[in-house]
């Protein structure tokens, strides 16, 4: 049976049907599983801002589930501020793919997506070729402009914005130091998961001493031009700010570093 949503002003014209993309669910589907199938299609880009999305009984056929179930996963991405759910007209996609990716990652990062977890890695791995092509390529400059990031994190004290957007700012820098413009372009695509990574781990004990010492030892092997050493810190680096984060959404709240 196909399914259809029907046509919005909103919606762009040529774009997919949100009903005629999804799948029956194999297994009974709870909440968090219907919104994880749904958010795998808005976050992949199949449906544009602004397009409305097909009623809860289309989507429960669609789904093979219960329209209590869609009901719940729709009001799950509404509180996310992922979808708007308008009394008497039905559900849409929020306009603002700047606002909407940070959330899609965070709600991604709280249900172990896979495309999330492949992102997380890929980063650790990024960040590491950054550091030590930034140790072999930096001038004096490259470097004051590394530690003035720095000192920001440290004088932000409880200023957890002025933190998060120096922490930003010094793994940018980083990457632009290292000259090469493919790993500048990716790192600064993915600055949305940076800026929802630290949001999610700035509340647990550790956080800001721990990442405070991680930078200054990638800063002290970028000034002295080691990429040996450069790879290690941030390597190390990643470890345990993936230990902070699998903690934030673990729900544990006790990772260290």
């Amino acid at each position: 049976m196909t399914v259809t949503s029907q046509p919005d002003q909103h919606s762009s014209a040529g774009a997919p049907d949100l009903a005629q993309l999804l799948r029956p669910v194999v297994r009974e589907s709870s909440v968090s599983e219907v919104a994880k199938r749904l958010l795998d299609h808005l976050s992949a880009g199949d449906i544009r801002p602004g397009t409305r999305l097909p009623a809860e009984r289309q989507l429960a056929e669609a789904l093979g589930v219960a329209r209590s179930s869609v009901r719940g996963a729709l009001s799950a991405l509404d509180v996310l501020g992922i979808i708007e759910i308008r009394p008497g007209s039905g559900s849409y996609v929020r306009e603002g793919t700047s606002e909407f990716l940070p959330r899609a990652i965070n709600w991604g990062l709280m249900l172990g997506q896979r495309r999330t977890q492949d992102l997380v890695e890929v980063r650790t791995y990024m960040e590491g070729v950054s550091a030590r092509l930034a140790a072999e390529r930096a001038t004096d400059a490259d470097v004051a402009r590394l530690e003035e990031h720095l000192q920001h994190m440290r004088d932000a004290g409880g200023d957890v914005t002025a933190f998060i957007d120096a922490d930003i700012a010094f793994h940018l820098e980083t990457a632009r130091i290292a000259r090469n413009t493919v790993l500048s372009d990716i790192l600064h695509s993915i600055r949305a998961l940076l800026q929802v990574w630290m949001e999610r781990v700035s509340d647990i004990e550790g956080t800001v001493s721990g990442t405070l010492c991680e930078h200054d030892a990638v800063l002290q092997a970028v000034r002295a031009r080691d990429p040996e050493a450069a790879d290690r810190a941030m390597a190390e680096h990643m470890r345990m700010a993936s230990a902070r984060l699998r903690a934030s959404v673990d729900g544990t709240g006790d990772g260290e570093g």
